[in-house]
């Protein structure tokens, strides 16, 4: 593990089981994230990445999902070694995760105050009466005023109610937040809003965070590093800057294809054909082969490595770092 990083994914695999069927999830994810930096999981519906950070946390629902292999590594010991009794104190405390949907995510017969005090009590032993006034606290760090404290979620609108997940997440000050699509449910400039906060929060108290995404707009503003996801996999990873300013697989050259771009002469937006695999069947070469306009029948034999480009910078392509050279 490399020494900066305090969180290191290797290997993962993860499986689910439907109707007799095997889903593959993840397929052999590693990925090291360094102290207070953020890394952007990039892909479509289904591409595994909330699997992903349920691994992290261990709270994939067993069944039907199964973790078939892998190591997490956070702070130098092995997750997946972890007593659930131990893997309870740090749940919340150390690491916690923001849900994608407010709407289901709060107990609608709890005022708010109550499930943000909730975990505090659990972590920090206070009393009830000092858990709320931390909590209403946490409310008015995540601009919310005290007096709605005793308010119950059909009382917030989403943006506002979004903000309550935040304060429950931030409420014990974890070392690593895990934020699966936290504003896809959200307008455009409630948005805004809650993504700005929340990297003012991470800089004030030095927190890592891995961001689930399918919008690169928000990769571009939050994240240091990225990793895009397909089927499972990690198909290109590097820096922010060298992603967004050569993007190598045919799948990341294709998300970039699908993005208006208001300097471009390009009439019309060229969005990817075909659908991800099914994941009860996956191909046994690479995973974009029947989907990608540079396809030959190599990829389709046997599994792809990555292949290191520059930097950090990492492609699962048999053209790696060839493909745009080829197009200009």
């Amino acid at each position: 593990m490399d020494e900066n990083s305090f969180l290191s994914v290797k290997d993962l695999v993860v499986e689910y089981t439907s109707n007799k069927e095997t889903i593959h999830a993840v397929n052999g994810v590693s990925f090291e994230l360094e102290k207070g930096k953020t890394l952007g999981l990039v892909g479509e519906t289904g591409a595994g990445k909330t699997s992903i950070a349920k691994s992290i946390l261990r709270i994939l629902p067993n069944p039907p999902a199964k973790v078939r292999n892998g190591e997490i590594w956070f702070e130098g010991e092995d997750l997946m070694q972890v007593e659930e009794s131990e893997m309870r104190k740090i749940r919340g405390r150390k690491i916690s995760m923001i849900f994608q949907d407010p709407m289901t995510s709060l107990n609608p017969t709890m005022r708010v105050a109550n499930q943000i005090a909730d975990g505090i009590r659990r972590h920090d032993g206070c009393s009830k009466k000092e858990a709320l006034h931390k909590a209403a606290d946490m409310l008015e760090v995540v601009g919310i005023p005290k007096s709605r404290a005793r308010d119950y979620p059909h009382q917030f609108s989403g943006g506002m109610k979004q903000r309550v997940i935040i304060a429950i997440a931030l409420a014990c000050e974890p070392d690593l937040i895990l934020a699966d699509e936290p504003t896809s449910a959200l307008d455009v400039t409630i948005q805004a809003q809650v993504l700005e906060m929340m990297d003012e929060l991470k800089s004030q108290r030095g927190t890592s965070m891995i961001l689930i995404t399918h919008d690169l707009g928000i990769v571009a503003e939050t994240c240091d590093n990225v990793a895009i996801i397909y089927a499972g996999q990690i198909v290109e990873y590097g820096d922010k800057y060298e992603i967004f300013d050569n993007p190598s697989h045919p799948y990341t050259i294709g998300l970039f294809g699908s993005l208006p771009d208001m300097e471009s002469d390009e009439e019309r937006l060229h969005p990817m054909s075909g659908m991800m695999p099914n994941p009860t069947d996956l191909p046994k070469g690479c995973k974009f082969y029947p989907r990608c306009p540079h396809a030959a029948d190599a990829c389709a034999e046997a599994e792809i490595p990555l292949t290191h480009l520059e930097g950090t910078h990492t492609c699962r392509c048999l053209k790696a770092g060839r493909l745009n050279e080829t197009e200009n």
